[in-house]
């Protein structure tokens, strides 16, 4: 009895060990799940973040003290450059220029007589100067007032929309109180920082892609236009940036961007499910199909792209790899194969 049972004992071990190894008890042909791996196109790309800024913003200030006597816009207004904003109360500065109008029209009568004296040398040539000169005065004076004038009238500096206005009519502007913002929205331009070591593989006219938190989902593309011409020392990084077109008006200045920059496409990458990677310590490896066996192959991996991962070396176009299984088998382990299952939703 004794020794019938050190026998059970024994047998129930060996299957143990047999399957420890990886291998179904008699060699029988295990089913596994497998793929034939072929050439694709992987994009090899740099992420970054970002910030949407605006390529043209300015606070409109008053630059002629009055009373603000008219709005000519609604907050949020689409604006063309020239447009009147806000008219300020000018009666003053109109006074002056009527004034100063009357003082050319008389200074230019004392030339233009001094002119003809002149030539007959009925007067001195200090006299003719006196006369020049105080006519050149006057025009000057004229154009000054004429400029004061002009700021009562505050414009649109260029296309874009205004902001939410920070007076209203009838209160009294000071010179240099602010007004309103007027922002172009589109195109805005979008600056992000790259490592340094990427900055030969970056240039003006590349596209970018750009999601931004207030729309989930939606992506955005832009093209680069310039590279900072010196390298942040304190991060090694360069400074990018791009264009962004904004015809919809989706996009604010100040938006937080995740960007990513394609920096070329390799035509045949080797890729496979993330599953088919079997990890031995260090190492990353496949189990290849050969002649109805699986081997254990050592492989090395690039980059992962939605459940795929790039093989660098240690593959073949055509290699029979399998994606599901490995538990079951080892290596030298008979197979047989069934088509892959796409887990990667």
């Amino acid at each position: 009895m004794h020794f019938v049972r050190l026998s059970i004992i024994a047998l129930v071990a060996a299957s143990t060990l047999a399957q420890a190894q990886g291998g179904p008890p008699g060699g029988r042909a295990m089913t596994v799940e497998s793929m034939v791996v072929s050439p694709q196109p992987l994009s090899s790309s740099v992420h970054a973040v970002g910030t949407v800024l605006a390529d043209a913003s300015a606070v409109l200030r008053a630059e002629a003290p009055g009373q603000v006597l008219k709005l000519h816009f609604e907050d949020g207004q689409t604006v063309s450059r020239g447009d009147r904003l806000f008219s300020i109360e000018a009666t003053v500065l109109e006074a002056e220029v009527n004034e100063a109008r009357a003082n050319v029209e008389q200074s230019e009568a004392a030339y233009n007589r001094a002119k003809e004296l002149i030539k007959s040398k009925l007067i001195s040539a200090t006299d003719y100067d006196t006369a020049r000169a105080n006519y050149n005065v006057a025009v000057a004076r004229l154009t000054s007032s004429e400029t004061r004038l002009s700021k009562t009238v505050v414009r649109a500096p260029f296309d874009g929309t205004v902001g939410l206005r920070k007076i209203n009519v009838g209160d009294y502007a000071t010179i240099g109180q602010e007004l309103v913002d007027v922002v172009q929205l589109d195109p805005l331009r979008l600056d992000f920082n790259i490592p340094e070591t990427l900055l030969a593989q970056v240039k003006p006219g590349q596209t970018i892609d750009v999601s931004v938190g207030a729309y989930p989902g939606a992506s955005f593309e832009g093209v680069i236009t310039a590279i900072a011409p010196s390298i942040d020392v304190a991060g090694h990084n360069v400074t990018i940036r791009a264009r962004l077109p904004n015809p919809e008006v989706k996009l604010r200045p100040g938006l937080f961007a995740q960007v990513s920059v394609t920096l070329g496409v390799r035509p045949d990458a080797l890729m496979v499910p993330e599953q088919a990677i079997w990890p031995i310590g260090q190492d990353k490896t496949v189990f290849v199909v050969e002649d109805g066996k699986a081997i254990q192959k050592t492989v090395i991996i690039g980059q992962r792209r939605d459940g795929l991962v790039e093989v660098v070396s240690g593959l073949s176009a055509g290699d029979e790899v399998v994606t599901a299984g490995q538990l079951k088998i080892f290596s030298g382990a008979a197979v047989n194969t069934i088509p892959a299952t796409d887990n990667r939703n």
